[in-house]
């Protein structure tokens, strides 16, 4: 059954109603929230709410379940944010650039950006000896890094999950 009011951000975003919202924000913070459980807060029976799980799991709205380890706990890190300006801009720099870092496991998380750099990424690393050891590997491995800016975080004051309802507040209905 599909959903009642639904609405969409963009020309690629999937339908969603209100059920399929509140779903999302109960799982961007508690992914391991029992299906019996997750049902019974936004009001629906087990079967339908386990078709839109599966509904939106199909369609990509949610993309994986993990859990947010308090590294601390666990080992030695430092992560380290860093500014990335590529040699070349053509379509293929940015796709030997992509390929490279996607096998660099220290590396978490990596975005495109529009304006002064190309590139931000997020690395997880034992130490600061091994996150210079990743950039010089990086460097040899002539990927088309021109340079780059390394900004060591010292204390993670926020992290979490996205502001669902902030995002879709105002948006238009089909």
């Amino acid at each position: 059954m599909p959903p009642q009011s639904p609405t969409s951000a963009s020309p690629s975003a999937v339908p969603l109603d209100d059920r399929d919202i509140k779903i999302l924000a109960i799982l961007s913070t508690e992914g391991r929230i029992a299906k019996a459980e997750l049902a019974r807060r936004v009001n629906l029976s087990a079967a339908p709410c386990w078709e839109r799980l599966n509904r939106l799991e199909a369609a990509g709205v949610i993309r994986r379940y993990r859990a947010e380890i308090a590294l601390a706990k666990v080992a030695p890190s430092v992560t380290v944010f860093v500014m990335v300006e590529l040699e070349h801009h053509r379509a293929e720099s940015f796709q030997v650039f992509e390929r490279a870092v996607a096998r660099e496991e220290e590396v978490v998380g990596c975005w495109a950006l529009g304006g002064g750099f190309d590139y931000l990424m997020s690395v997880v690393t034992p130490s600061i000896d091994s996150y210079q050891r990743l950039i010089d590997g990086l460097l040899e491995a002539h990927i088309g890094l021109k340079r780059y800016f390394t900004y060591i975080v010292t204390k993670e004051v926020k992290a979490g999950a996205p502001p669902l309802q902030a995002l879709l507040n105002g948006r238009p209905t089909i």
